[in-house]
C-alpha cells in the first residue's frame, strides 16, 4: 500500500535522471506518527531477537547444561544471580553499617544540596532542551534555514551520557547486590527510551511550560492505576491535590495565544504526544 505510489512517483526522476526533489523525501518523514513506529521498529531489531534468544535459553535450560565463557554472561542476564539474593535473604551475609554520626547541620546541608542541584540541572536542561527544538538554524537573507527534527539524536546523546556517568559511579562506589535478570531491566528502559522520544517531539507542537505542567499531572494516572490494579487507598488531600492540577492543567492549556498554534492538528498531535 504504500510501497506502490512511492515506486511510481520515482520513475520520473529515475528516467530523466534528475534527483528526487526534497519535498518528496520530507513528506513521509515530517509526520510524527511515521517517525514513531520507525524508531520502534528500530528498538524490536534488537527486542524481537533478545525476546527470542531468551526463550532458546530457558527451552534448552541452559542455567544446568551451559559452560564456556559466555556462560556468566548469560546467566546474568537470562537467568539472574538467585543464589547471591538467596544468601542474602538467609542472612549469611554481614549486614550492612550505615554511618551513624551524621549531624542535623550536616543532613540540612546534605538536603539543600540535592534540591539545589535538582533545580539548578532541570531548569538548566529544560531551556537548552526548547532552544534545540524551537529555533531555526542557519536562517541567511535568502534560506530560511531550518528546525532541529532528529529527536532520537538527542535522546541517544542524553542516554549516552547517562550511562557514562552512571559507569563510572558504578565502578568506583561499592554497590549492593541483586538478583534479577539484566532483561527485566528493559521494560522500564524501553518505556523511558520512548516517553523521552515522545517529549522531545512534543516540543514541535506545544511550548515547554505546557509540556512540564502536563508531566506535573502523571499523579492523575498513576493513582487511577493504583486504585484499579493495586486496589490502594488514597487520602483525601491526595484526591484534592490530583483535581487541582488538573485544573491547573486545563486552564493552562485553555488560556494559551491563538498565535502559537494556527492548526488544530498540530494542538491535537502535541496533546498526543504529551499523552
Amino acid at each position: 500500500r504504500f510501497c506502490l505510489p512511492l515506486v511510481l512517483a520515482s520513475l520520473p526522476t529515475m528516467a530523466t535522471g534528475e534527483e528526487i526533489p526534497s519535498a518528496l523525501q520530507d513528506s513521509w518523514g515530517d509526520f510524527w506518527l511515521f517517525r514513531f513506529f520507525v524508531n520502534a521498529a528500530g528498538y524490536a531489531s534488537i527486542v524481537v531477537p533478545g525476546f527470542l534468544l531468551i526463550q532458546y535459553f530457558k527451552r534448552r535450560n541452559y542455567l544446568e547444561t551451559g559452560r564456556g565463557i559466555c556462560f556468566p554472561v548469560i546467566k546474568s542476564c537470562v537467568f539472574g544471580s538467585e543464589v547471591k539474593s538467596v544468601h542474602q535473604e538467609d542472612g549469611s551475609l554481614p549486614p550492612r553499617v550505615e554511618p551513624t554520626e551524621s549531624s542535623t547541620a550536616r543532613q540540612v546541608f546534605k538536603l539543600l544540596f540535592c534540591a539545589a542541584g535538582l533545580q539548578a540541572s532541570y531548569l538548566t536542561w529544560g531551556v537548552l532542551q526548547e532552544r534545540v527544538m524551537t529555533r531555526t538554524y542557519g536562517a541567511t537573507e535568502t534560506d530560511p534555514g531550518e528546525k532541529f527534527k532528529d529527536s532520537q539524536f538527542l535522546v541517544f546523546m542524553n542516554r549516552i551520557l547517562a550511562f557514562t556517568v552512571a559507569g563510572l559511579y558504578c565502578a568506583l562506589t561499592k554497590q549492593p547486590r541483586h538478583g534479577a535478570p539484566m532483561y527485566k531491566y528493559s521494560f522500564a528502559s524501553l518505556s523511558n527510551i520512548l516517553s523521552s522520544w515522545c517529549q522531545y517531539e512534543a516540543l514541535k507542537y506545544i511550548s515547554f511550560p505546557t509540556q512540564v505542567l502536563a508531566k506535573a499531572s502523571k499523579v492523575i494516572p498513576v493513582m487511577m492505576m493504583g486504585k484499579l490494579v493495586s486496589h490502594k487507598s488514597y487520602e483525601y488531600w491526595e484526591y484534592l491535590t490530583a483535581a487541582l492540577i488538573s485544573v491547573g492543567v486545563s486552564m493552562f492549556l485553555l488560556s494559551s495565544g491563538p498565535n502559537k498554534h494556527m492548526s488544530t492538528v498540530t494542538t491535537f498531535s502535541g496533546i498526543v504526544l504529551l499523552a
